[in-house]
């Protein structure tokens, strides 16, 4: 009996459901997940997870003490709603659940890491095991260098923010768990940046998630390549065989709806046949690849700030909560903050390019799919891409 895309590609690739619904986790079982903040605050203005909120802020008040500033309350509340919803995501998926350190701290390895050993601290004496959890870090050298004394010390991480091969390298020779390679954020900046159109099989990002896997099995890299944001189901099939794929329910759906031959694309037994040069990465040579790659500067420079405005504003809603736990917020007031987090430019639109949280998330709130996300659309959409399993965004 013939089988279906999604069968061929679950016979050679761990296949993950990125989505924001309950349910679909459940039908497409994803192995991984992660906390998206954004969504975290958002479903803190809803009814079902106000006892959720009041209860973290107020612990955290105690717990910060008398002298404790509302900021620093904020912080620390913050980081326990992230586990909080990190255990709920657990009680669903079999194996991992991603939580982000604060986007700020992207150039701080110190502070990265204590970052990383709280939030491990606080999944373990909530009673959940460090192997189940992987600690998501930005991509620059710093970060790297803390995801190396993190992993060190039996701490999980998953990079993030990774568009360039000499990210990639770092992050292996580091011995990180898991790297994210966006695809479809790679095709979105070369299609603006050239106003070409790409056949999956010269998709930018399709090249540089090849490139990268080749590289790691021939060099015999024990970190796993899994590759997130698709446009298309061209861009999975040219994928197929890679460590894993975070595929959003409309692609899974197409996939599991086709009959096709689908040849694996990416073999580590063909990979270690590539005449492939070893580069060494230290600093210096980091920031010097870096800087040669505009696509990569711009995406993680990009990143950062999108999601680190994001989170003041996120922040402010917890104060304003903070400060008014008798009161009642709506989700339209929610979505306006979160709305203006990442209007970048403040042209009243939120494009693909400007959001920076999951892309299954942007495709559910872009209502009339025209690539942009209206204030309208935010407010109207935001309930129902509730609850806040973003799986492997």
């Amino acid at each position: 009996m013939a089988k279906t895309l999604l069968e061929q590609l679950r016979d050679m690739t761990i296949v993950v459901a990125d989505t924001g619904d309950i349910q679909a986790i459940e039908k497409f079982t994803p192995r991984d997940a992660t906390t998206n903040p954004s969504l975290i605050t958002a479903a803190a203005q809803m009814p079902q997870y106000q006892s959720i909120v009041d209860e973290t802020l107020l612990q955290a008040k105690k717990d910060a003490g008398a002298g404790a500033t509302e900021a620093q309350i904020v912080s620390l509340a913050f980081d326990r709603l992230a586990v909080s919803f990190g255990k709920k995501i657990l009680a669903i998926v079999p194996k991992r659940v991603s939580t982000e350190v604060d986007a700020r701290l992207s150039y701080d390895t110190d502070a990265t890491i204590a970052k990383g050993r709280y939030l491990i601290a606080e999944y373990e004496k909530a009673g959940i095991s460090r192997d189940r959890v992987l600690i998501k870090i930005a991509s620059t050298w710093e970060g790297i260098k803390a995801a190396e004394v993190l992993e060190q010390e039996g701490i999980h991480c998953n990079l993030t923010l990774l568009f360039g091969l000499h990210q990639a390298i770092a992050c292996a020779e580091a011995k990180a768990t898991l790297i994210s390679p966006f695809v479809g954020r790679i095709l979105d900046w070369y299609k603006k940046d050239t106003g070409k159109d790409y056949a999956a099989t010269e998709d930018p990002g399709v090249l540089s998630v090849t490139t990268i896997y080749n590289y790691y099995k021939k060099f015999g890299y024990k970190t796993e390549v899994m590759g997130a944001s698709f446009r298309s189901l061209g861009e999975i099939t040219e994928l197929a065989g890679c460590d894993l794929l975070t595929i959003s329910p409309n692609l899974l759906a197409q996939l599991q709806e086709t009959i096709a031959d689908l040849p694996r694309k990416l073999d580590p037994a063909q990979a270690a046949a590539l005449s492939i040069e070893k580069i060494s990465i230290d600093k210096a040579t980091f920031d010097q690849m870096h800087a040669a790659d505009r696509m990569a500067t711009e995406k993680l420079d990009e990143g950062i700030k999108g999601f680190s405005k994001a989170l003041e504003s996120l922040e402010g809603l917890l104060a304003k909560r903070l400060a008014s736990l008798a009161g009642t917020t709506v989700v339209s007031e929610a979505a306006d903050h979160i709305f203006h987090a990442y209007d970048l430019d403040g042209d009243g639109f939120i494009t693909r390019e400007e959001w920076m949280g999951a892309d299954v998330v942007f495709d559910a709130l872009d209502a009339d799919h025209d690539g942009k996300i209206t204030p309208a659309e935010m407010s109207a959409g935001l309930g129902a891409v509730l609850p806040l399993a973003t799986v492997s965004a």
